[in-house]
């Protein structure tokens, strides 16, 4: 069946860096658009970054431009995130979302 696997989630301190991971499998991977998405508590989830199939094309939330970086490596079917110089409003449980699946979720906590 289609499973998108969040992971590298944890505590980090503010400006620091984390690589979020989404494994993904049960689909042809390379064909679709890959996204990341994230949720802050009591706040509704949000679009943080997208990537086309081929991963030539790339869209981020203005929040995080320029600090954030999408990327796949679609001979592994993995999609990941990378989030640099992390602010305390970072913080959110993150989702991987693609071919209508949705990931668990993997929980960023950037403290001060």
């Amino acid at each position: 069946q289609v499973q998108l696997v969040e992971s590298g989630g944890g505590l980090v301190q503010a400006g620091g860096s984390l690589r979020l991971s989404c494994a993904a499998s049960g689909f042809t991977f390379s064909k679709y658009l890959m996204t990341w998405y994230r949720q802050a508590p009591g706040k509704e989830r949000d679009l943080v970054a997208a990537i086309n199939p081929a991963g030539s094309t790339t869209n981020y939330a203005d929040s995080v431009k320029g600090r954030f970086t999408i990327s796949r490596d679609n001979a592994k079917n993995m999609v990941y995130l990378q989030m640099n110089n992390l602010k305390l409003e970072d913080t959110a449980v993150y989702y991987c979302y693609g071919r209508t699946t949705w990931g668990k979720g993997t929980l960023v906590t950037v403290s001060s």
